[in-house]
């Protein structure tokens, strides 16, 4: 059985993976900005220990390996709590923990290349520091962010292929499914890295226009 006629046969797994993938994706990154946005505010915090809190945080996350943060999440909750968590529950926290790591620092960069004198003029304006932020730096910054998550998604869609190590059903458990049932230990492989392939470079490209319309309007 060749590479098209074990795709066409196992189709339905593979369905099921990349709907499994995108929703771990898209809804980690969602909660990721949410929580993201928060650590980056504190880390540009006056106030030391919000500072120290959201550095720790960052520091931690982007350090280590994220299946490992995945096993520690799954197997964690027993431990900790008592309760048994479901693996795509698991997978959620894990990767949404992950990635507010990494979206605060895109966030704060994307704050810290507006120019100071801005802030300068809309104190001199008698705005206060929340409205500052509010109606000149984030309108700004913003069209620095978004591009760079439009990319953290394309690398969550690829990095979240370590849920399968906790029995969630996505793209590589397809393949080990495949795998298993075929007997065919190398074409199930071709086929899930195609499917990879397709998604992050149909996103990457949507980006691409999308950071050119941005540069347009500049």
């Amino acid at each position: 059985m060749n590479v098209v006629e074990l795709f066409i046969e196992y189709k339905h797994y593979y369905a099921i993976g990349i709907k499994t993938t995108l929703l771990i994706s898209f809804l980690s990154l969602a909660i990721g900005t949410t929580l993201g946005s928060l650590l980056s505010l504190f880390k540009l915090s006056k106030i030391k220990i919000l500072r120290i809190i959201s550095t720790v945080y960052i520091e931690v996350f982007r350090g280590t390996p994220m299946m490992v943060q995945i096993a520690l999440v799954y197997f964690g909750s027993y431990v900790i709590i008592g309760v048994n968590m479901d693996g795509f529950l698991a997978a959620l926290i894990a990767v949404s923990l992950n990635s507010a790591a990494y979206v605060a620092e895109i966030i704060r960069s994307g704050i810290q290349s507006i120019d100071r004198g801005q802030r300068e003029a809309s104190r001199s304006l008698g705005l206060t520091n929340g409205q500052t932020m509010r109606y000149i730096i984030l309108p700004q910054a913003i069209k620095n962010i978004l591009p760079a998550l439009g990319n953290e998604f394309v690398t969550l869609i690829k990095e979240t292929a370590v849920a399968s190590t906790i029995g969630v059903a996505d793209l590589m458990y397809a393949s080990k499914i495949v795998q298993s049932t075929s007997y065919q230990p190398f074409n199930p492989l071709i086929i899930v890295a195609t499917i990879y392939f397709v998604i992050t470079f149909t996103l990457s490209q949507l980006i691409g226009v999308f950071e050119r319309r941005l540069a347009h309007n500049d």
